[in-house]
């Protein structure tokens, strides 16, 4: 069942674009599953709510009509990123659109609910869970998650401190399922590091800013193409939780990033007319920016990336057969 959820047999790579809050939206999702990755958007975008009934409807009706004109190459599943958080009062009403559709991956982010797993199994569906450490992913597990998205340092939006290295090093300690890893991944060669550390999947966001189908403003994209890593700056001010941000973009809203004071956790209000005015106005990204030095069309950065992974793939069995 959770291969079937999965199309793995469908992926050009073994990569889910991530949920990102604004920038992900139906255009992006289908171009996505269209070249061969996981395409996913948070509900959330979907505004006013009653949207996102339409949004569903029109991915599964492109990717329906995209499988019968290429049968030998259909498309990859798409997911949706529900926002458990107790502030989100959207969630069970886009909980039943969900299952409506019978959306085939959900990925619960901010809370682990038993009952948000169960209505999605009640279908055939699977349940990945965003997580920051260990004890966090046993919870999920415990609750009746499929599989983790484990969201190491470096990641863009809301991140975690561990190293990819030692975050997957623990899970893969007691946990065998699907595993998806997040943090600085923004080309082949690091799709492939997130196989041989033991993930299933690379989580890829901030690339897919950058690119023609996502809903992001020019500004927001030439950023993400001028800058790099020294210009990430990890703060709670804007929703409560931590993140990465770029720091040209609070500069350009008029604060000063070296005195963001920190922000009352349980002020967090995710979905908030507040909250969507941050993340539009203060830009998300991860560390792995200095990859990207373009704006693409989705498809053209899936191919970029499957060539990267490919040739790095090359060098290590060119290394190993020179070495054995």
């Amino acid at each position: 069942m959770l291969a079937n959820n999965f199309g793995t047999e469908r992926l050009a790579l073994p990569v889910i674009g991530a949920p990102m809050f604004i920038v992900s939206v139906p255009e992006l999702v289908i171009a996505q599953c269209k070249a061969g990755v996981i395409g996913a958007f948070p509900s959330l975008n979907a505004r006013p709510a009653e949207l996102l009934d339409a949004w569903l409807s029109q991915i599964r009706s492109e990717l329906a009509a995209h499988a019968a004109q290429h049968p030998a190459q259909p498309p990859a599943p798409f997911a949706v990123n529900l926002i458990v958080h107790k502030s989100n009062d959207r969630l069970m009403s886009d909980l039943d659109v969900v299952v409506k559709h019978r959306v085939p991956i959900v990925i619960t982010s901010l809370g682990a609910r038993p009952e948000i797993n169960e209505a999605v199994h009640a279908y055939g569906g699977v349940v990945l869970h965003d997580v920051i450490n260990d004890a966090f992913a046993r919870k999920a597990i415990e609750k009746g998650a499929d599989g983790l998205i484990a969201v190491a340092a470096g990641a863009g939006g809301h991140a975690g401190t561990t190293s990819p290295f030692a975050l997957v090093q623990e899970l893969r300690a007691w946990f065998d399922g699907p595993l998806a890893l997040s943090g600085a991944i923004a080309n082949g060669r690091s799709v492939l590091a997130a196989l041989a550390l033991g993930a299933d999947f690379a989580y890829v966001g901030s690339a897919f800013i950058a690119t023609r189908e996502a809903n992001a403003s020019h500004e927001y994209k030439e950023m993400i193409v001028s800058s790099s890593s020294p210009d990430i700056l990890y703060t709670n001010h804007f929703s409560g939780v931590h993140g990465n941000y770029l720091r040209p973009s609070i500069v350009r809203a008029g604060l000063d990033p070296d005195n963001l004071p920190l922000a009352d956790p349980s002020k967090m209000n995710f979905g908030s007319s507040h909250e969507a005015k941050a993340w539009r106005d203060v830009w998300g990204a991860g560390q792995g920016i200095g990859a990207i030095d373009a704006v693409p069309a989705a498809a053209d950065l899936v191919g970029r990336l499957v060539r990267e992974f490919d040739d790095a793939r090359a060098r290590l069995l060119e290394a190993a057969s020179v070495t054995v």
